[in-house]
């Protein structure tokens, strides 16, 4: 079932219900008169139907020009008031003609003292002119005068009611929308340092898994160039340590935006990989059995493998003291897995809290992605990393 919404254009303005107020006034106030007036004399009939014109073109030019300075409200409401005890006095009697009236006292005014003050005054016109041709009698309340005199009465308590509602309604309103600004100010706050927050980790994942990781291997490069007594040696480490540079450059030129995303080539994440373990086995000398699958693979699936790949084999060189290491990518239904294994020493993996396992969760997570880390002291440990196969992007 479809569930209706209040549009813009079903809201009860003032316009609105001046609108609204109209109509009625004058279905059931001009007209009743102008119909009644129809057997009087001509002189009556033709001052009544005149004085109806005439407070017919001001209301017209109120409500239509409320800001015109021709006939501001206050000049309209008094002669309305003027127009009612004309009417009282020409049909001797106009207290339905005040009643459907009364409301325009109220929409028309600013406060509730120029209200009562108009109404008050248009009441007592009402009267004067309904009694004046009979003179002072004890038939002077008559139900004319009552009623004019309780209408106005009711609609002075009415009105001061329905004014302090609206008062109240509309300090309601305010502190509403002051609070709601307040929120959206507050939430946009928040979404800001949410946004920083991830940008700051994503840029701390990405330093970790680039930059850290290569500093790490110019160290290790390093060191060993130093210690090394073979010059063929040596020069094979300074040259690996210089294509590390390079390659730790690039990647800053990245994260600072003055270079476009790397990491992969499209459809190149198997050559990518060989590459890296090839100079893996280059600056460890370890023993590596690759295979792996030729694919074709979005770049951000790319990117997380390699990156995973490079944080596996860091863990293995600083920690695992293996001496054999495997790698497989296997391209799966709907999928891709890649398994990484070493015959190192292990570890607990519940006591593991590196930033580099969290990182690969994290990065992972954003693509739909598991990481499954299998390890025990002594026997070695495998990674296995698993991501749905997303849309081939093409630059």
């Amino acid at each position: 079932m479809t569930q209706w919404q209040q549009q813009p254009g079903d809201r009860l303005t003032p316009d609105r219900i001046r609108r609204w107020n109209s109509a009625g006034w004058i279905l059931f106030g001009l007209l009743p008169p102008a119909v009644a007036v129809l057997d009087a004399s001509p002189a009556r009939r033709y001052w009544l139907l005149g004085l109806l014109a005439l407070i017919a073109l001001c209301h017209t030019v109120v409500l239509t020009l409320p800001d015109t300075p021709v006939l501001p409200p206050r000049i309209y409401l008094a002669v309305l008031a003027l127009v009612l005890g004309a009417t009282s006095y020409l049909l001797d009697g106009g207290a339905a003609f005040y009643v459907v009236s009364l409301p325009q006292f109220w929409l028309f005014t600013r406060t509730p003292r120029d209200a009562i003050t108009l109404s008050g005054a248009a009441a007592a016109l009402t009267v004067f002119g309904g009694t004046l041709d009979q003179g002072w009698s004890p038939q002077f309340l008559t139900g004319n005068v009552v009623f004019t005199v309780v209408a106005y009465v009711a609609g002075v308590g009415l009105g001061l009611w329905v004014h302090r509602f609206v008062g109240r309604s509309n300090e309601r309103q305010e502190q509403l929308t002051a609070e709601l600004a307040f929120t959206q100010e507050e939430l946009a706050t928040a979404y800001q340092r949410q946004g920083a927050a991830e940008e700051r980790e994503r840029l701390a994942r990405e330093i970790h898994d680039t930059l850290a990781q290569g500093f790490a291997s110019i160290v290790v490069l390093a060191e060993a160039a130093r210690a090394a007594t073979d010059p063929v040696r040596r020069a094979e480490q300074l040259t690996s340590i210089e294509q590390t540079a390079r390659e730790n450059l690039a990647e800053a030129r990245v994260l600072v935006g003055s270079a476009p995303e790397s990491g992969v080539a499209p459809g190149s994440l198997a050559t990518t990989l060989r590459r890296t373990l090839d100079r893996f086995v280059q600056d460890t000398g370890l023993t590596v059995t690759a295979e792996l699958a030729d694919m074709d693979l979005d770049q951000r699936t790319r990117v997380a493998l390699l990156r995973c790949t490079q944080e596996s084999l860091a863990n293995v060189r600083k920690h695992s003291g293996a001496s054999t290491v495997g790698v497989v990518l296997t391209e799966l239904a709907g999928g891709v897995e890649l398994e990484i294994t070493d015959d190192g020493c292990g570890f607990v993996v519940e006591e593991s809290h590196g930033f580099g396992l969290d990182g690969m969760r994290r990065r992972l997570a954003e693509l739909d992605g598991e990481l499954a880390v299998t390890s025990s002291l002594g026997d070695g440990t495998r990674v296995l990393v698993g991501l749905p196969t997303h849309s081939q992007d093409r630059p």
